[in-house]
């Protein structure tokens, strides 16, 4: 399953500014990937897997914020229309999966 992170935050002031380079950092340091301005996403083998990073993303909204989350399917994500331009491209591929022996 693929977590999608969307989200606006008021960077008006300061202090704004310093709190969307926090959310964003800690979104990257829990392995999300942007995918455009302000909507990053991160692959899970299972939604049980993705319990942990959704509650860190949730303790990291700052006030102010509006944050959406939103889970689909790797089935789901693969119909996903993209385009560069007039272009189109393949959405992202999911990571290869570990193998434990």
């Amino acid at each position: 399953m693929w977590l999608f992170a969307m989200f606006d935050l008021p960077v008006d002031t300061p202090e704004g500014k310093r709190n969307y380079v926090r959310f964003r950092r800690t979104l990257l340091q829990n392995g999300f990937l942007m995918m455009q301005f302000s909507v990053y996403a991160r692959y899970f083998g299972s939604e049980e897997a993705s319990k942990v990073h959704r509650k860190r993303v949730r303790q990291a909204i700052p006030s102010g914020g509006h944050v959406r989350l939103l889970a689909v399917t790797d089935h789901q994500f693969g119909k996903m229309d993209v385009f560069h331009g007039k272009r189109r491209e393949s959405p992202e591929e999911p990571p290869p999966q570990m193998m434990l022996f």
